[in-house]
């Protein structure tokens, strides 16, 4: 498949790894040549809860990667933009429905400074068996695993 984007923006807090991380990262290098991943710091990342250490989270996406990519590198986001609003290479970001609002305000921001728009590639949510969306906070609560499955029924 040819890539349609040389460098690719693709951000999350990458807590309890699951499905739905997996796919993100896996259309990002589908469709660049090049991904910058950010992972939310734990001051920024720490509003969703109790999460693993940034420096963990960044590690295991990198033991993840290792395997199957060289053309990636990993960045701490320390706000919901990262380097978006400021590299000018940058020519798409990848996001799920729940952060696609981030995108337009990235575009928006990208726009006052005179910069190109990014192409926003929105995924639809990977969702659980029981139909809801998997989520970290689902798993850290022991509702499901990491593929989605029901462990636990909740009301």
């Amino acid at each position: 498949m040819e890539k349609s984007y040389k460098k690719v923006a693709v951000g999350g807090t990458f807590d309890k790894f699951h499905y739905g991380h997996k796919r993100l990262i896996d259309i990002s290098f589908e469709i660049g040549q090049y991904v910058v991943i950010g992972v939310t710091s734990n001051e920024f990342g720490g509003v969703k809860g109790r999460i693993e250490p940034c420096n963990v989270r960044m590690s295991n996406l990198r033991k993840l990667l290792e395997k199957k990519h060289q053309n990636y590198e990993i960045k701490q986001l320390d706000d919901p933009f990262g380097i978006t609003t400021t590299d000018e290479t940058i020519d798409a970001i990848v996001v799920s429905e729940e952060t696609e609002p981030t995108a337009f305000k990235i575009n928006k921001i990208r726009k006052e400074k005179g910069m190109e728009p990014l192409d926003i590639v929105t995924i639809g949510m990977v969702l659980a068996d029981d139909g809801k969306p998997i989520s970290s906070t689902r798993i850290r609560k022991g509702e499901i695993d990491k593929m989605g499955t029901i462990i636990r029924v909740t009301k």
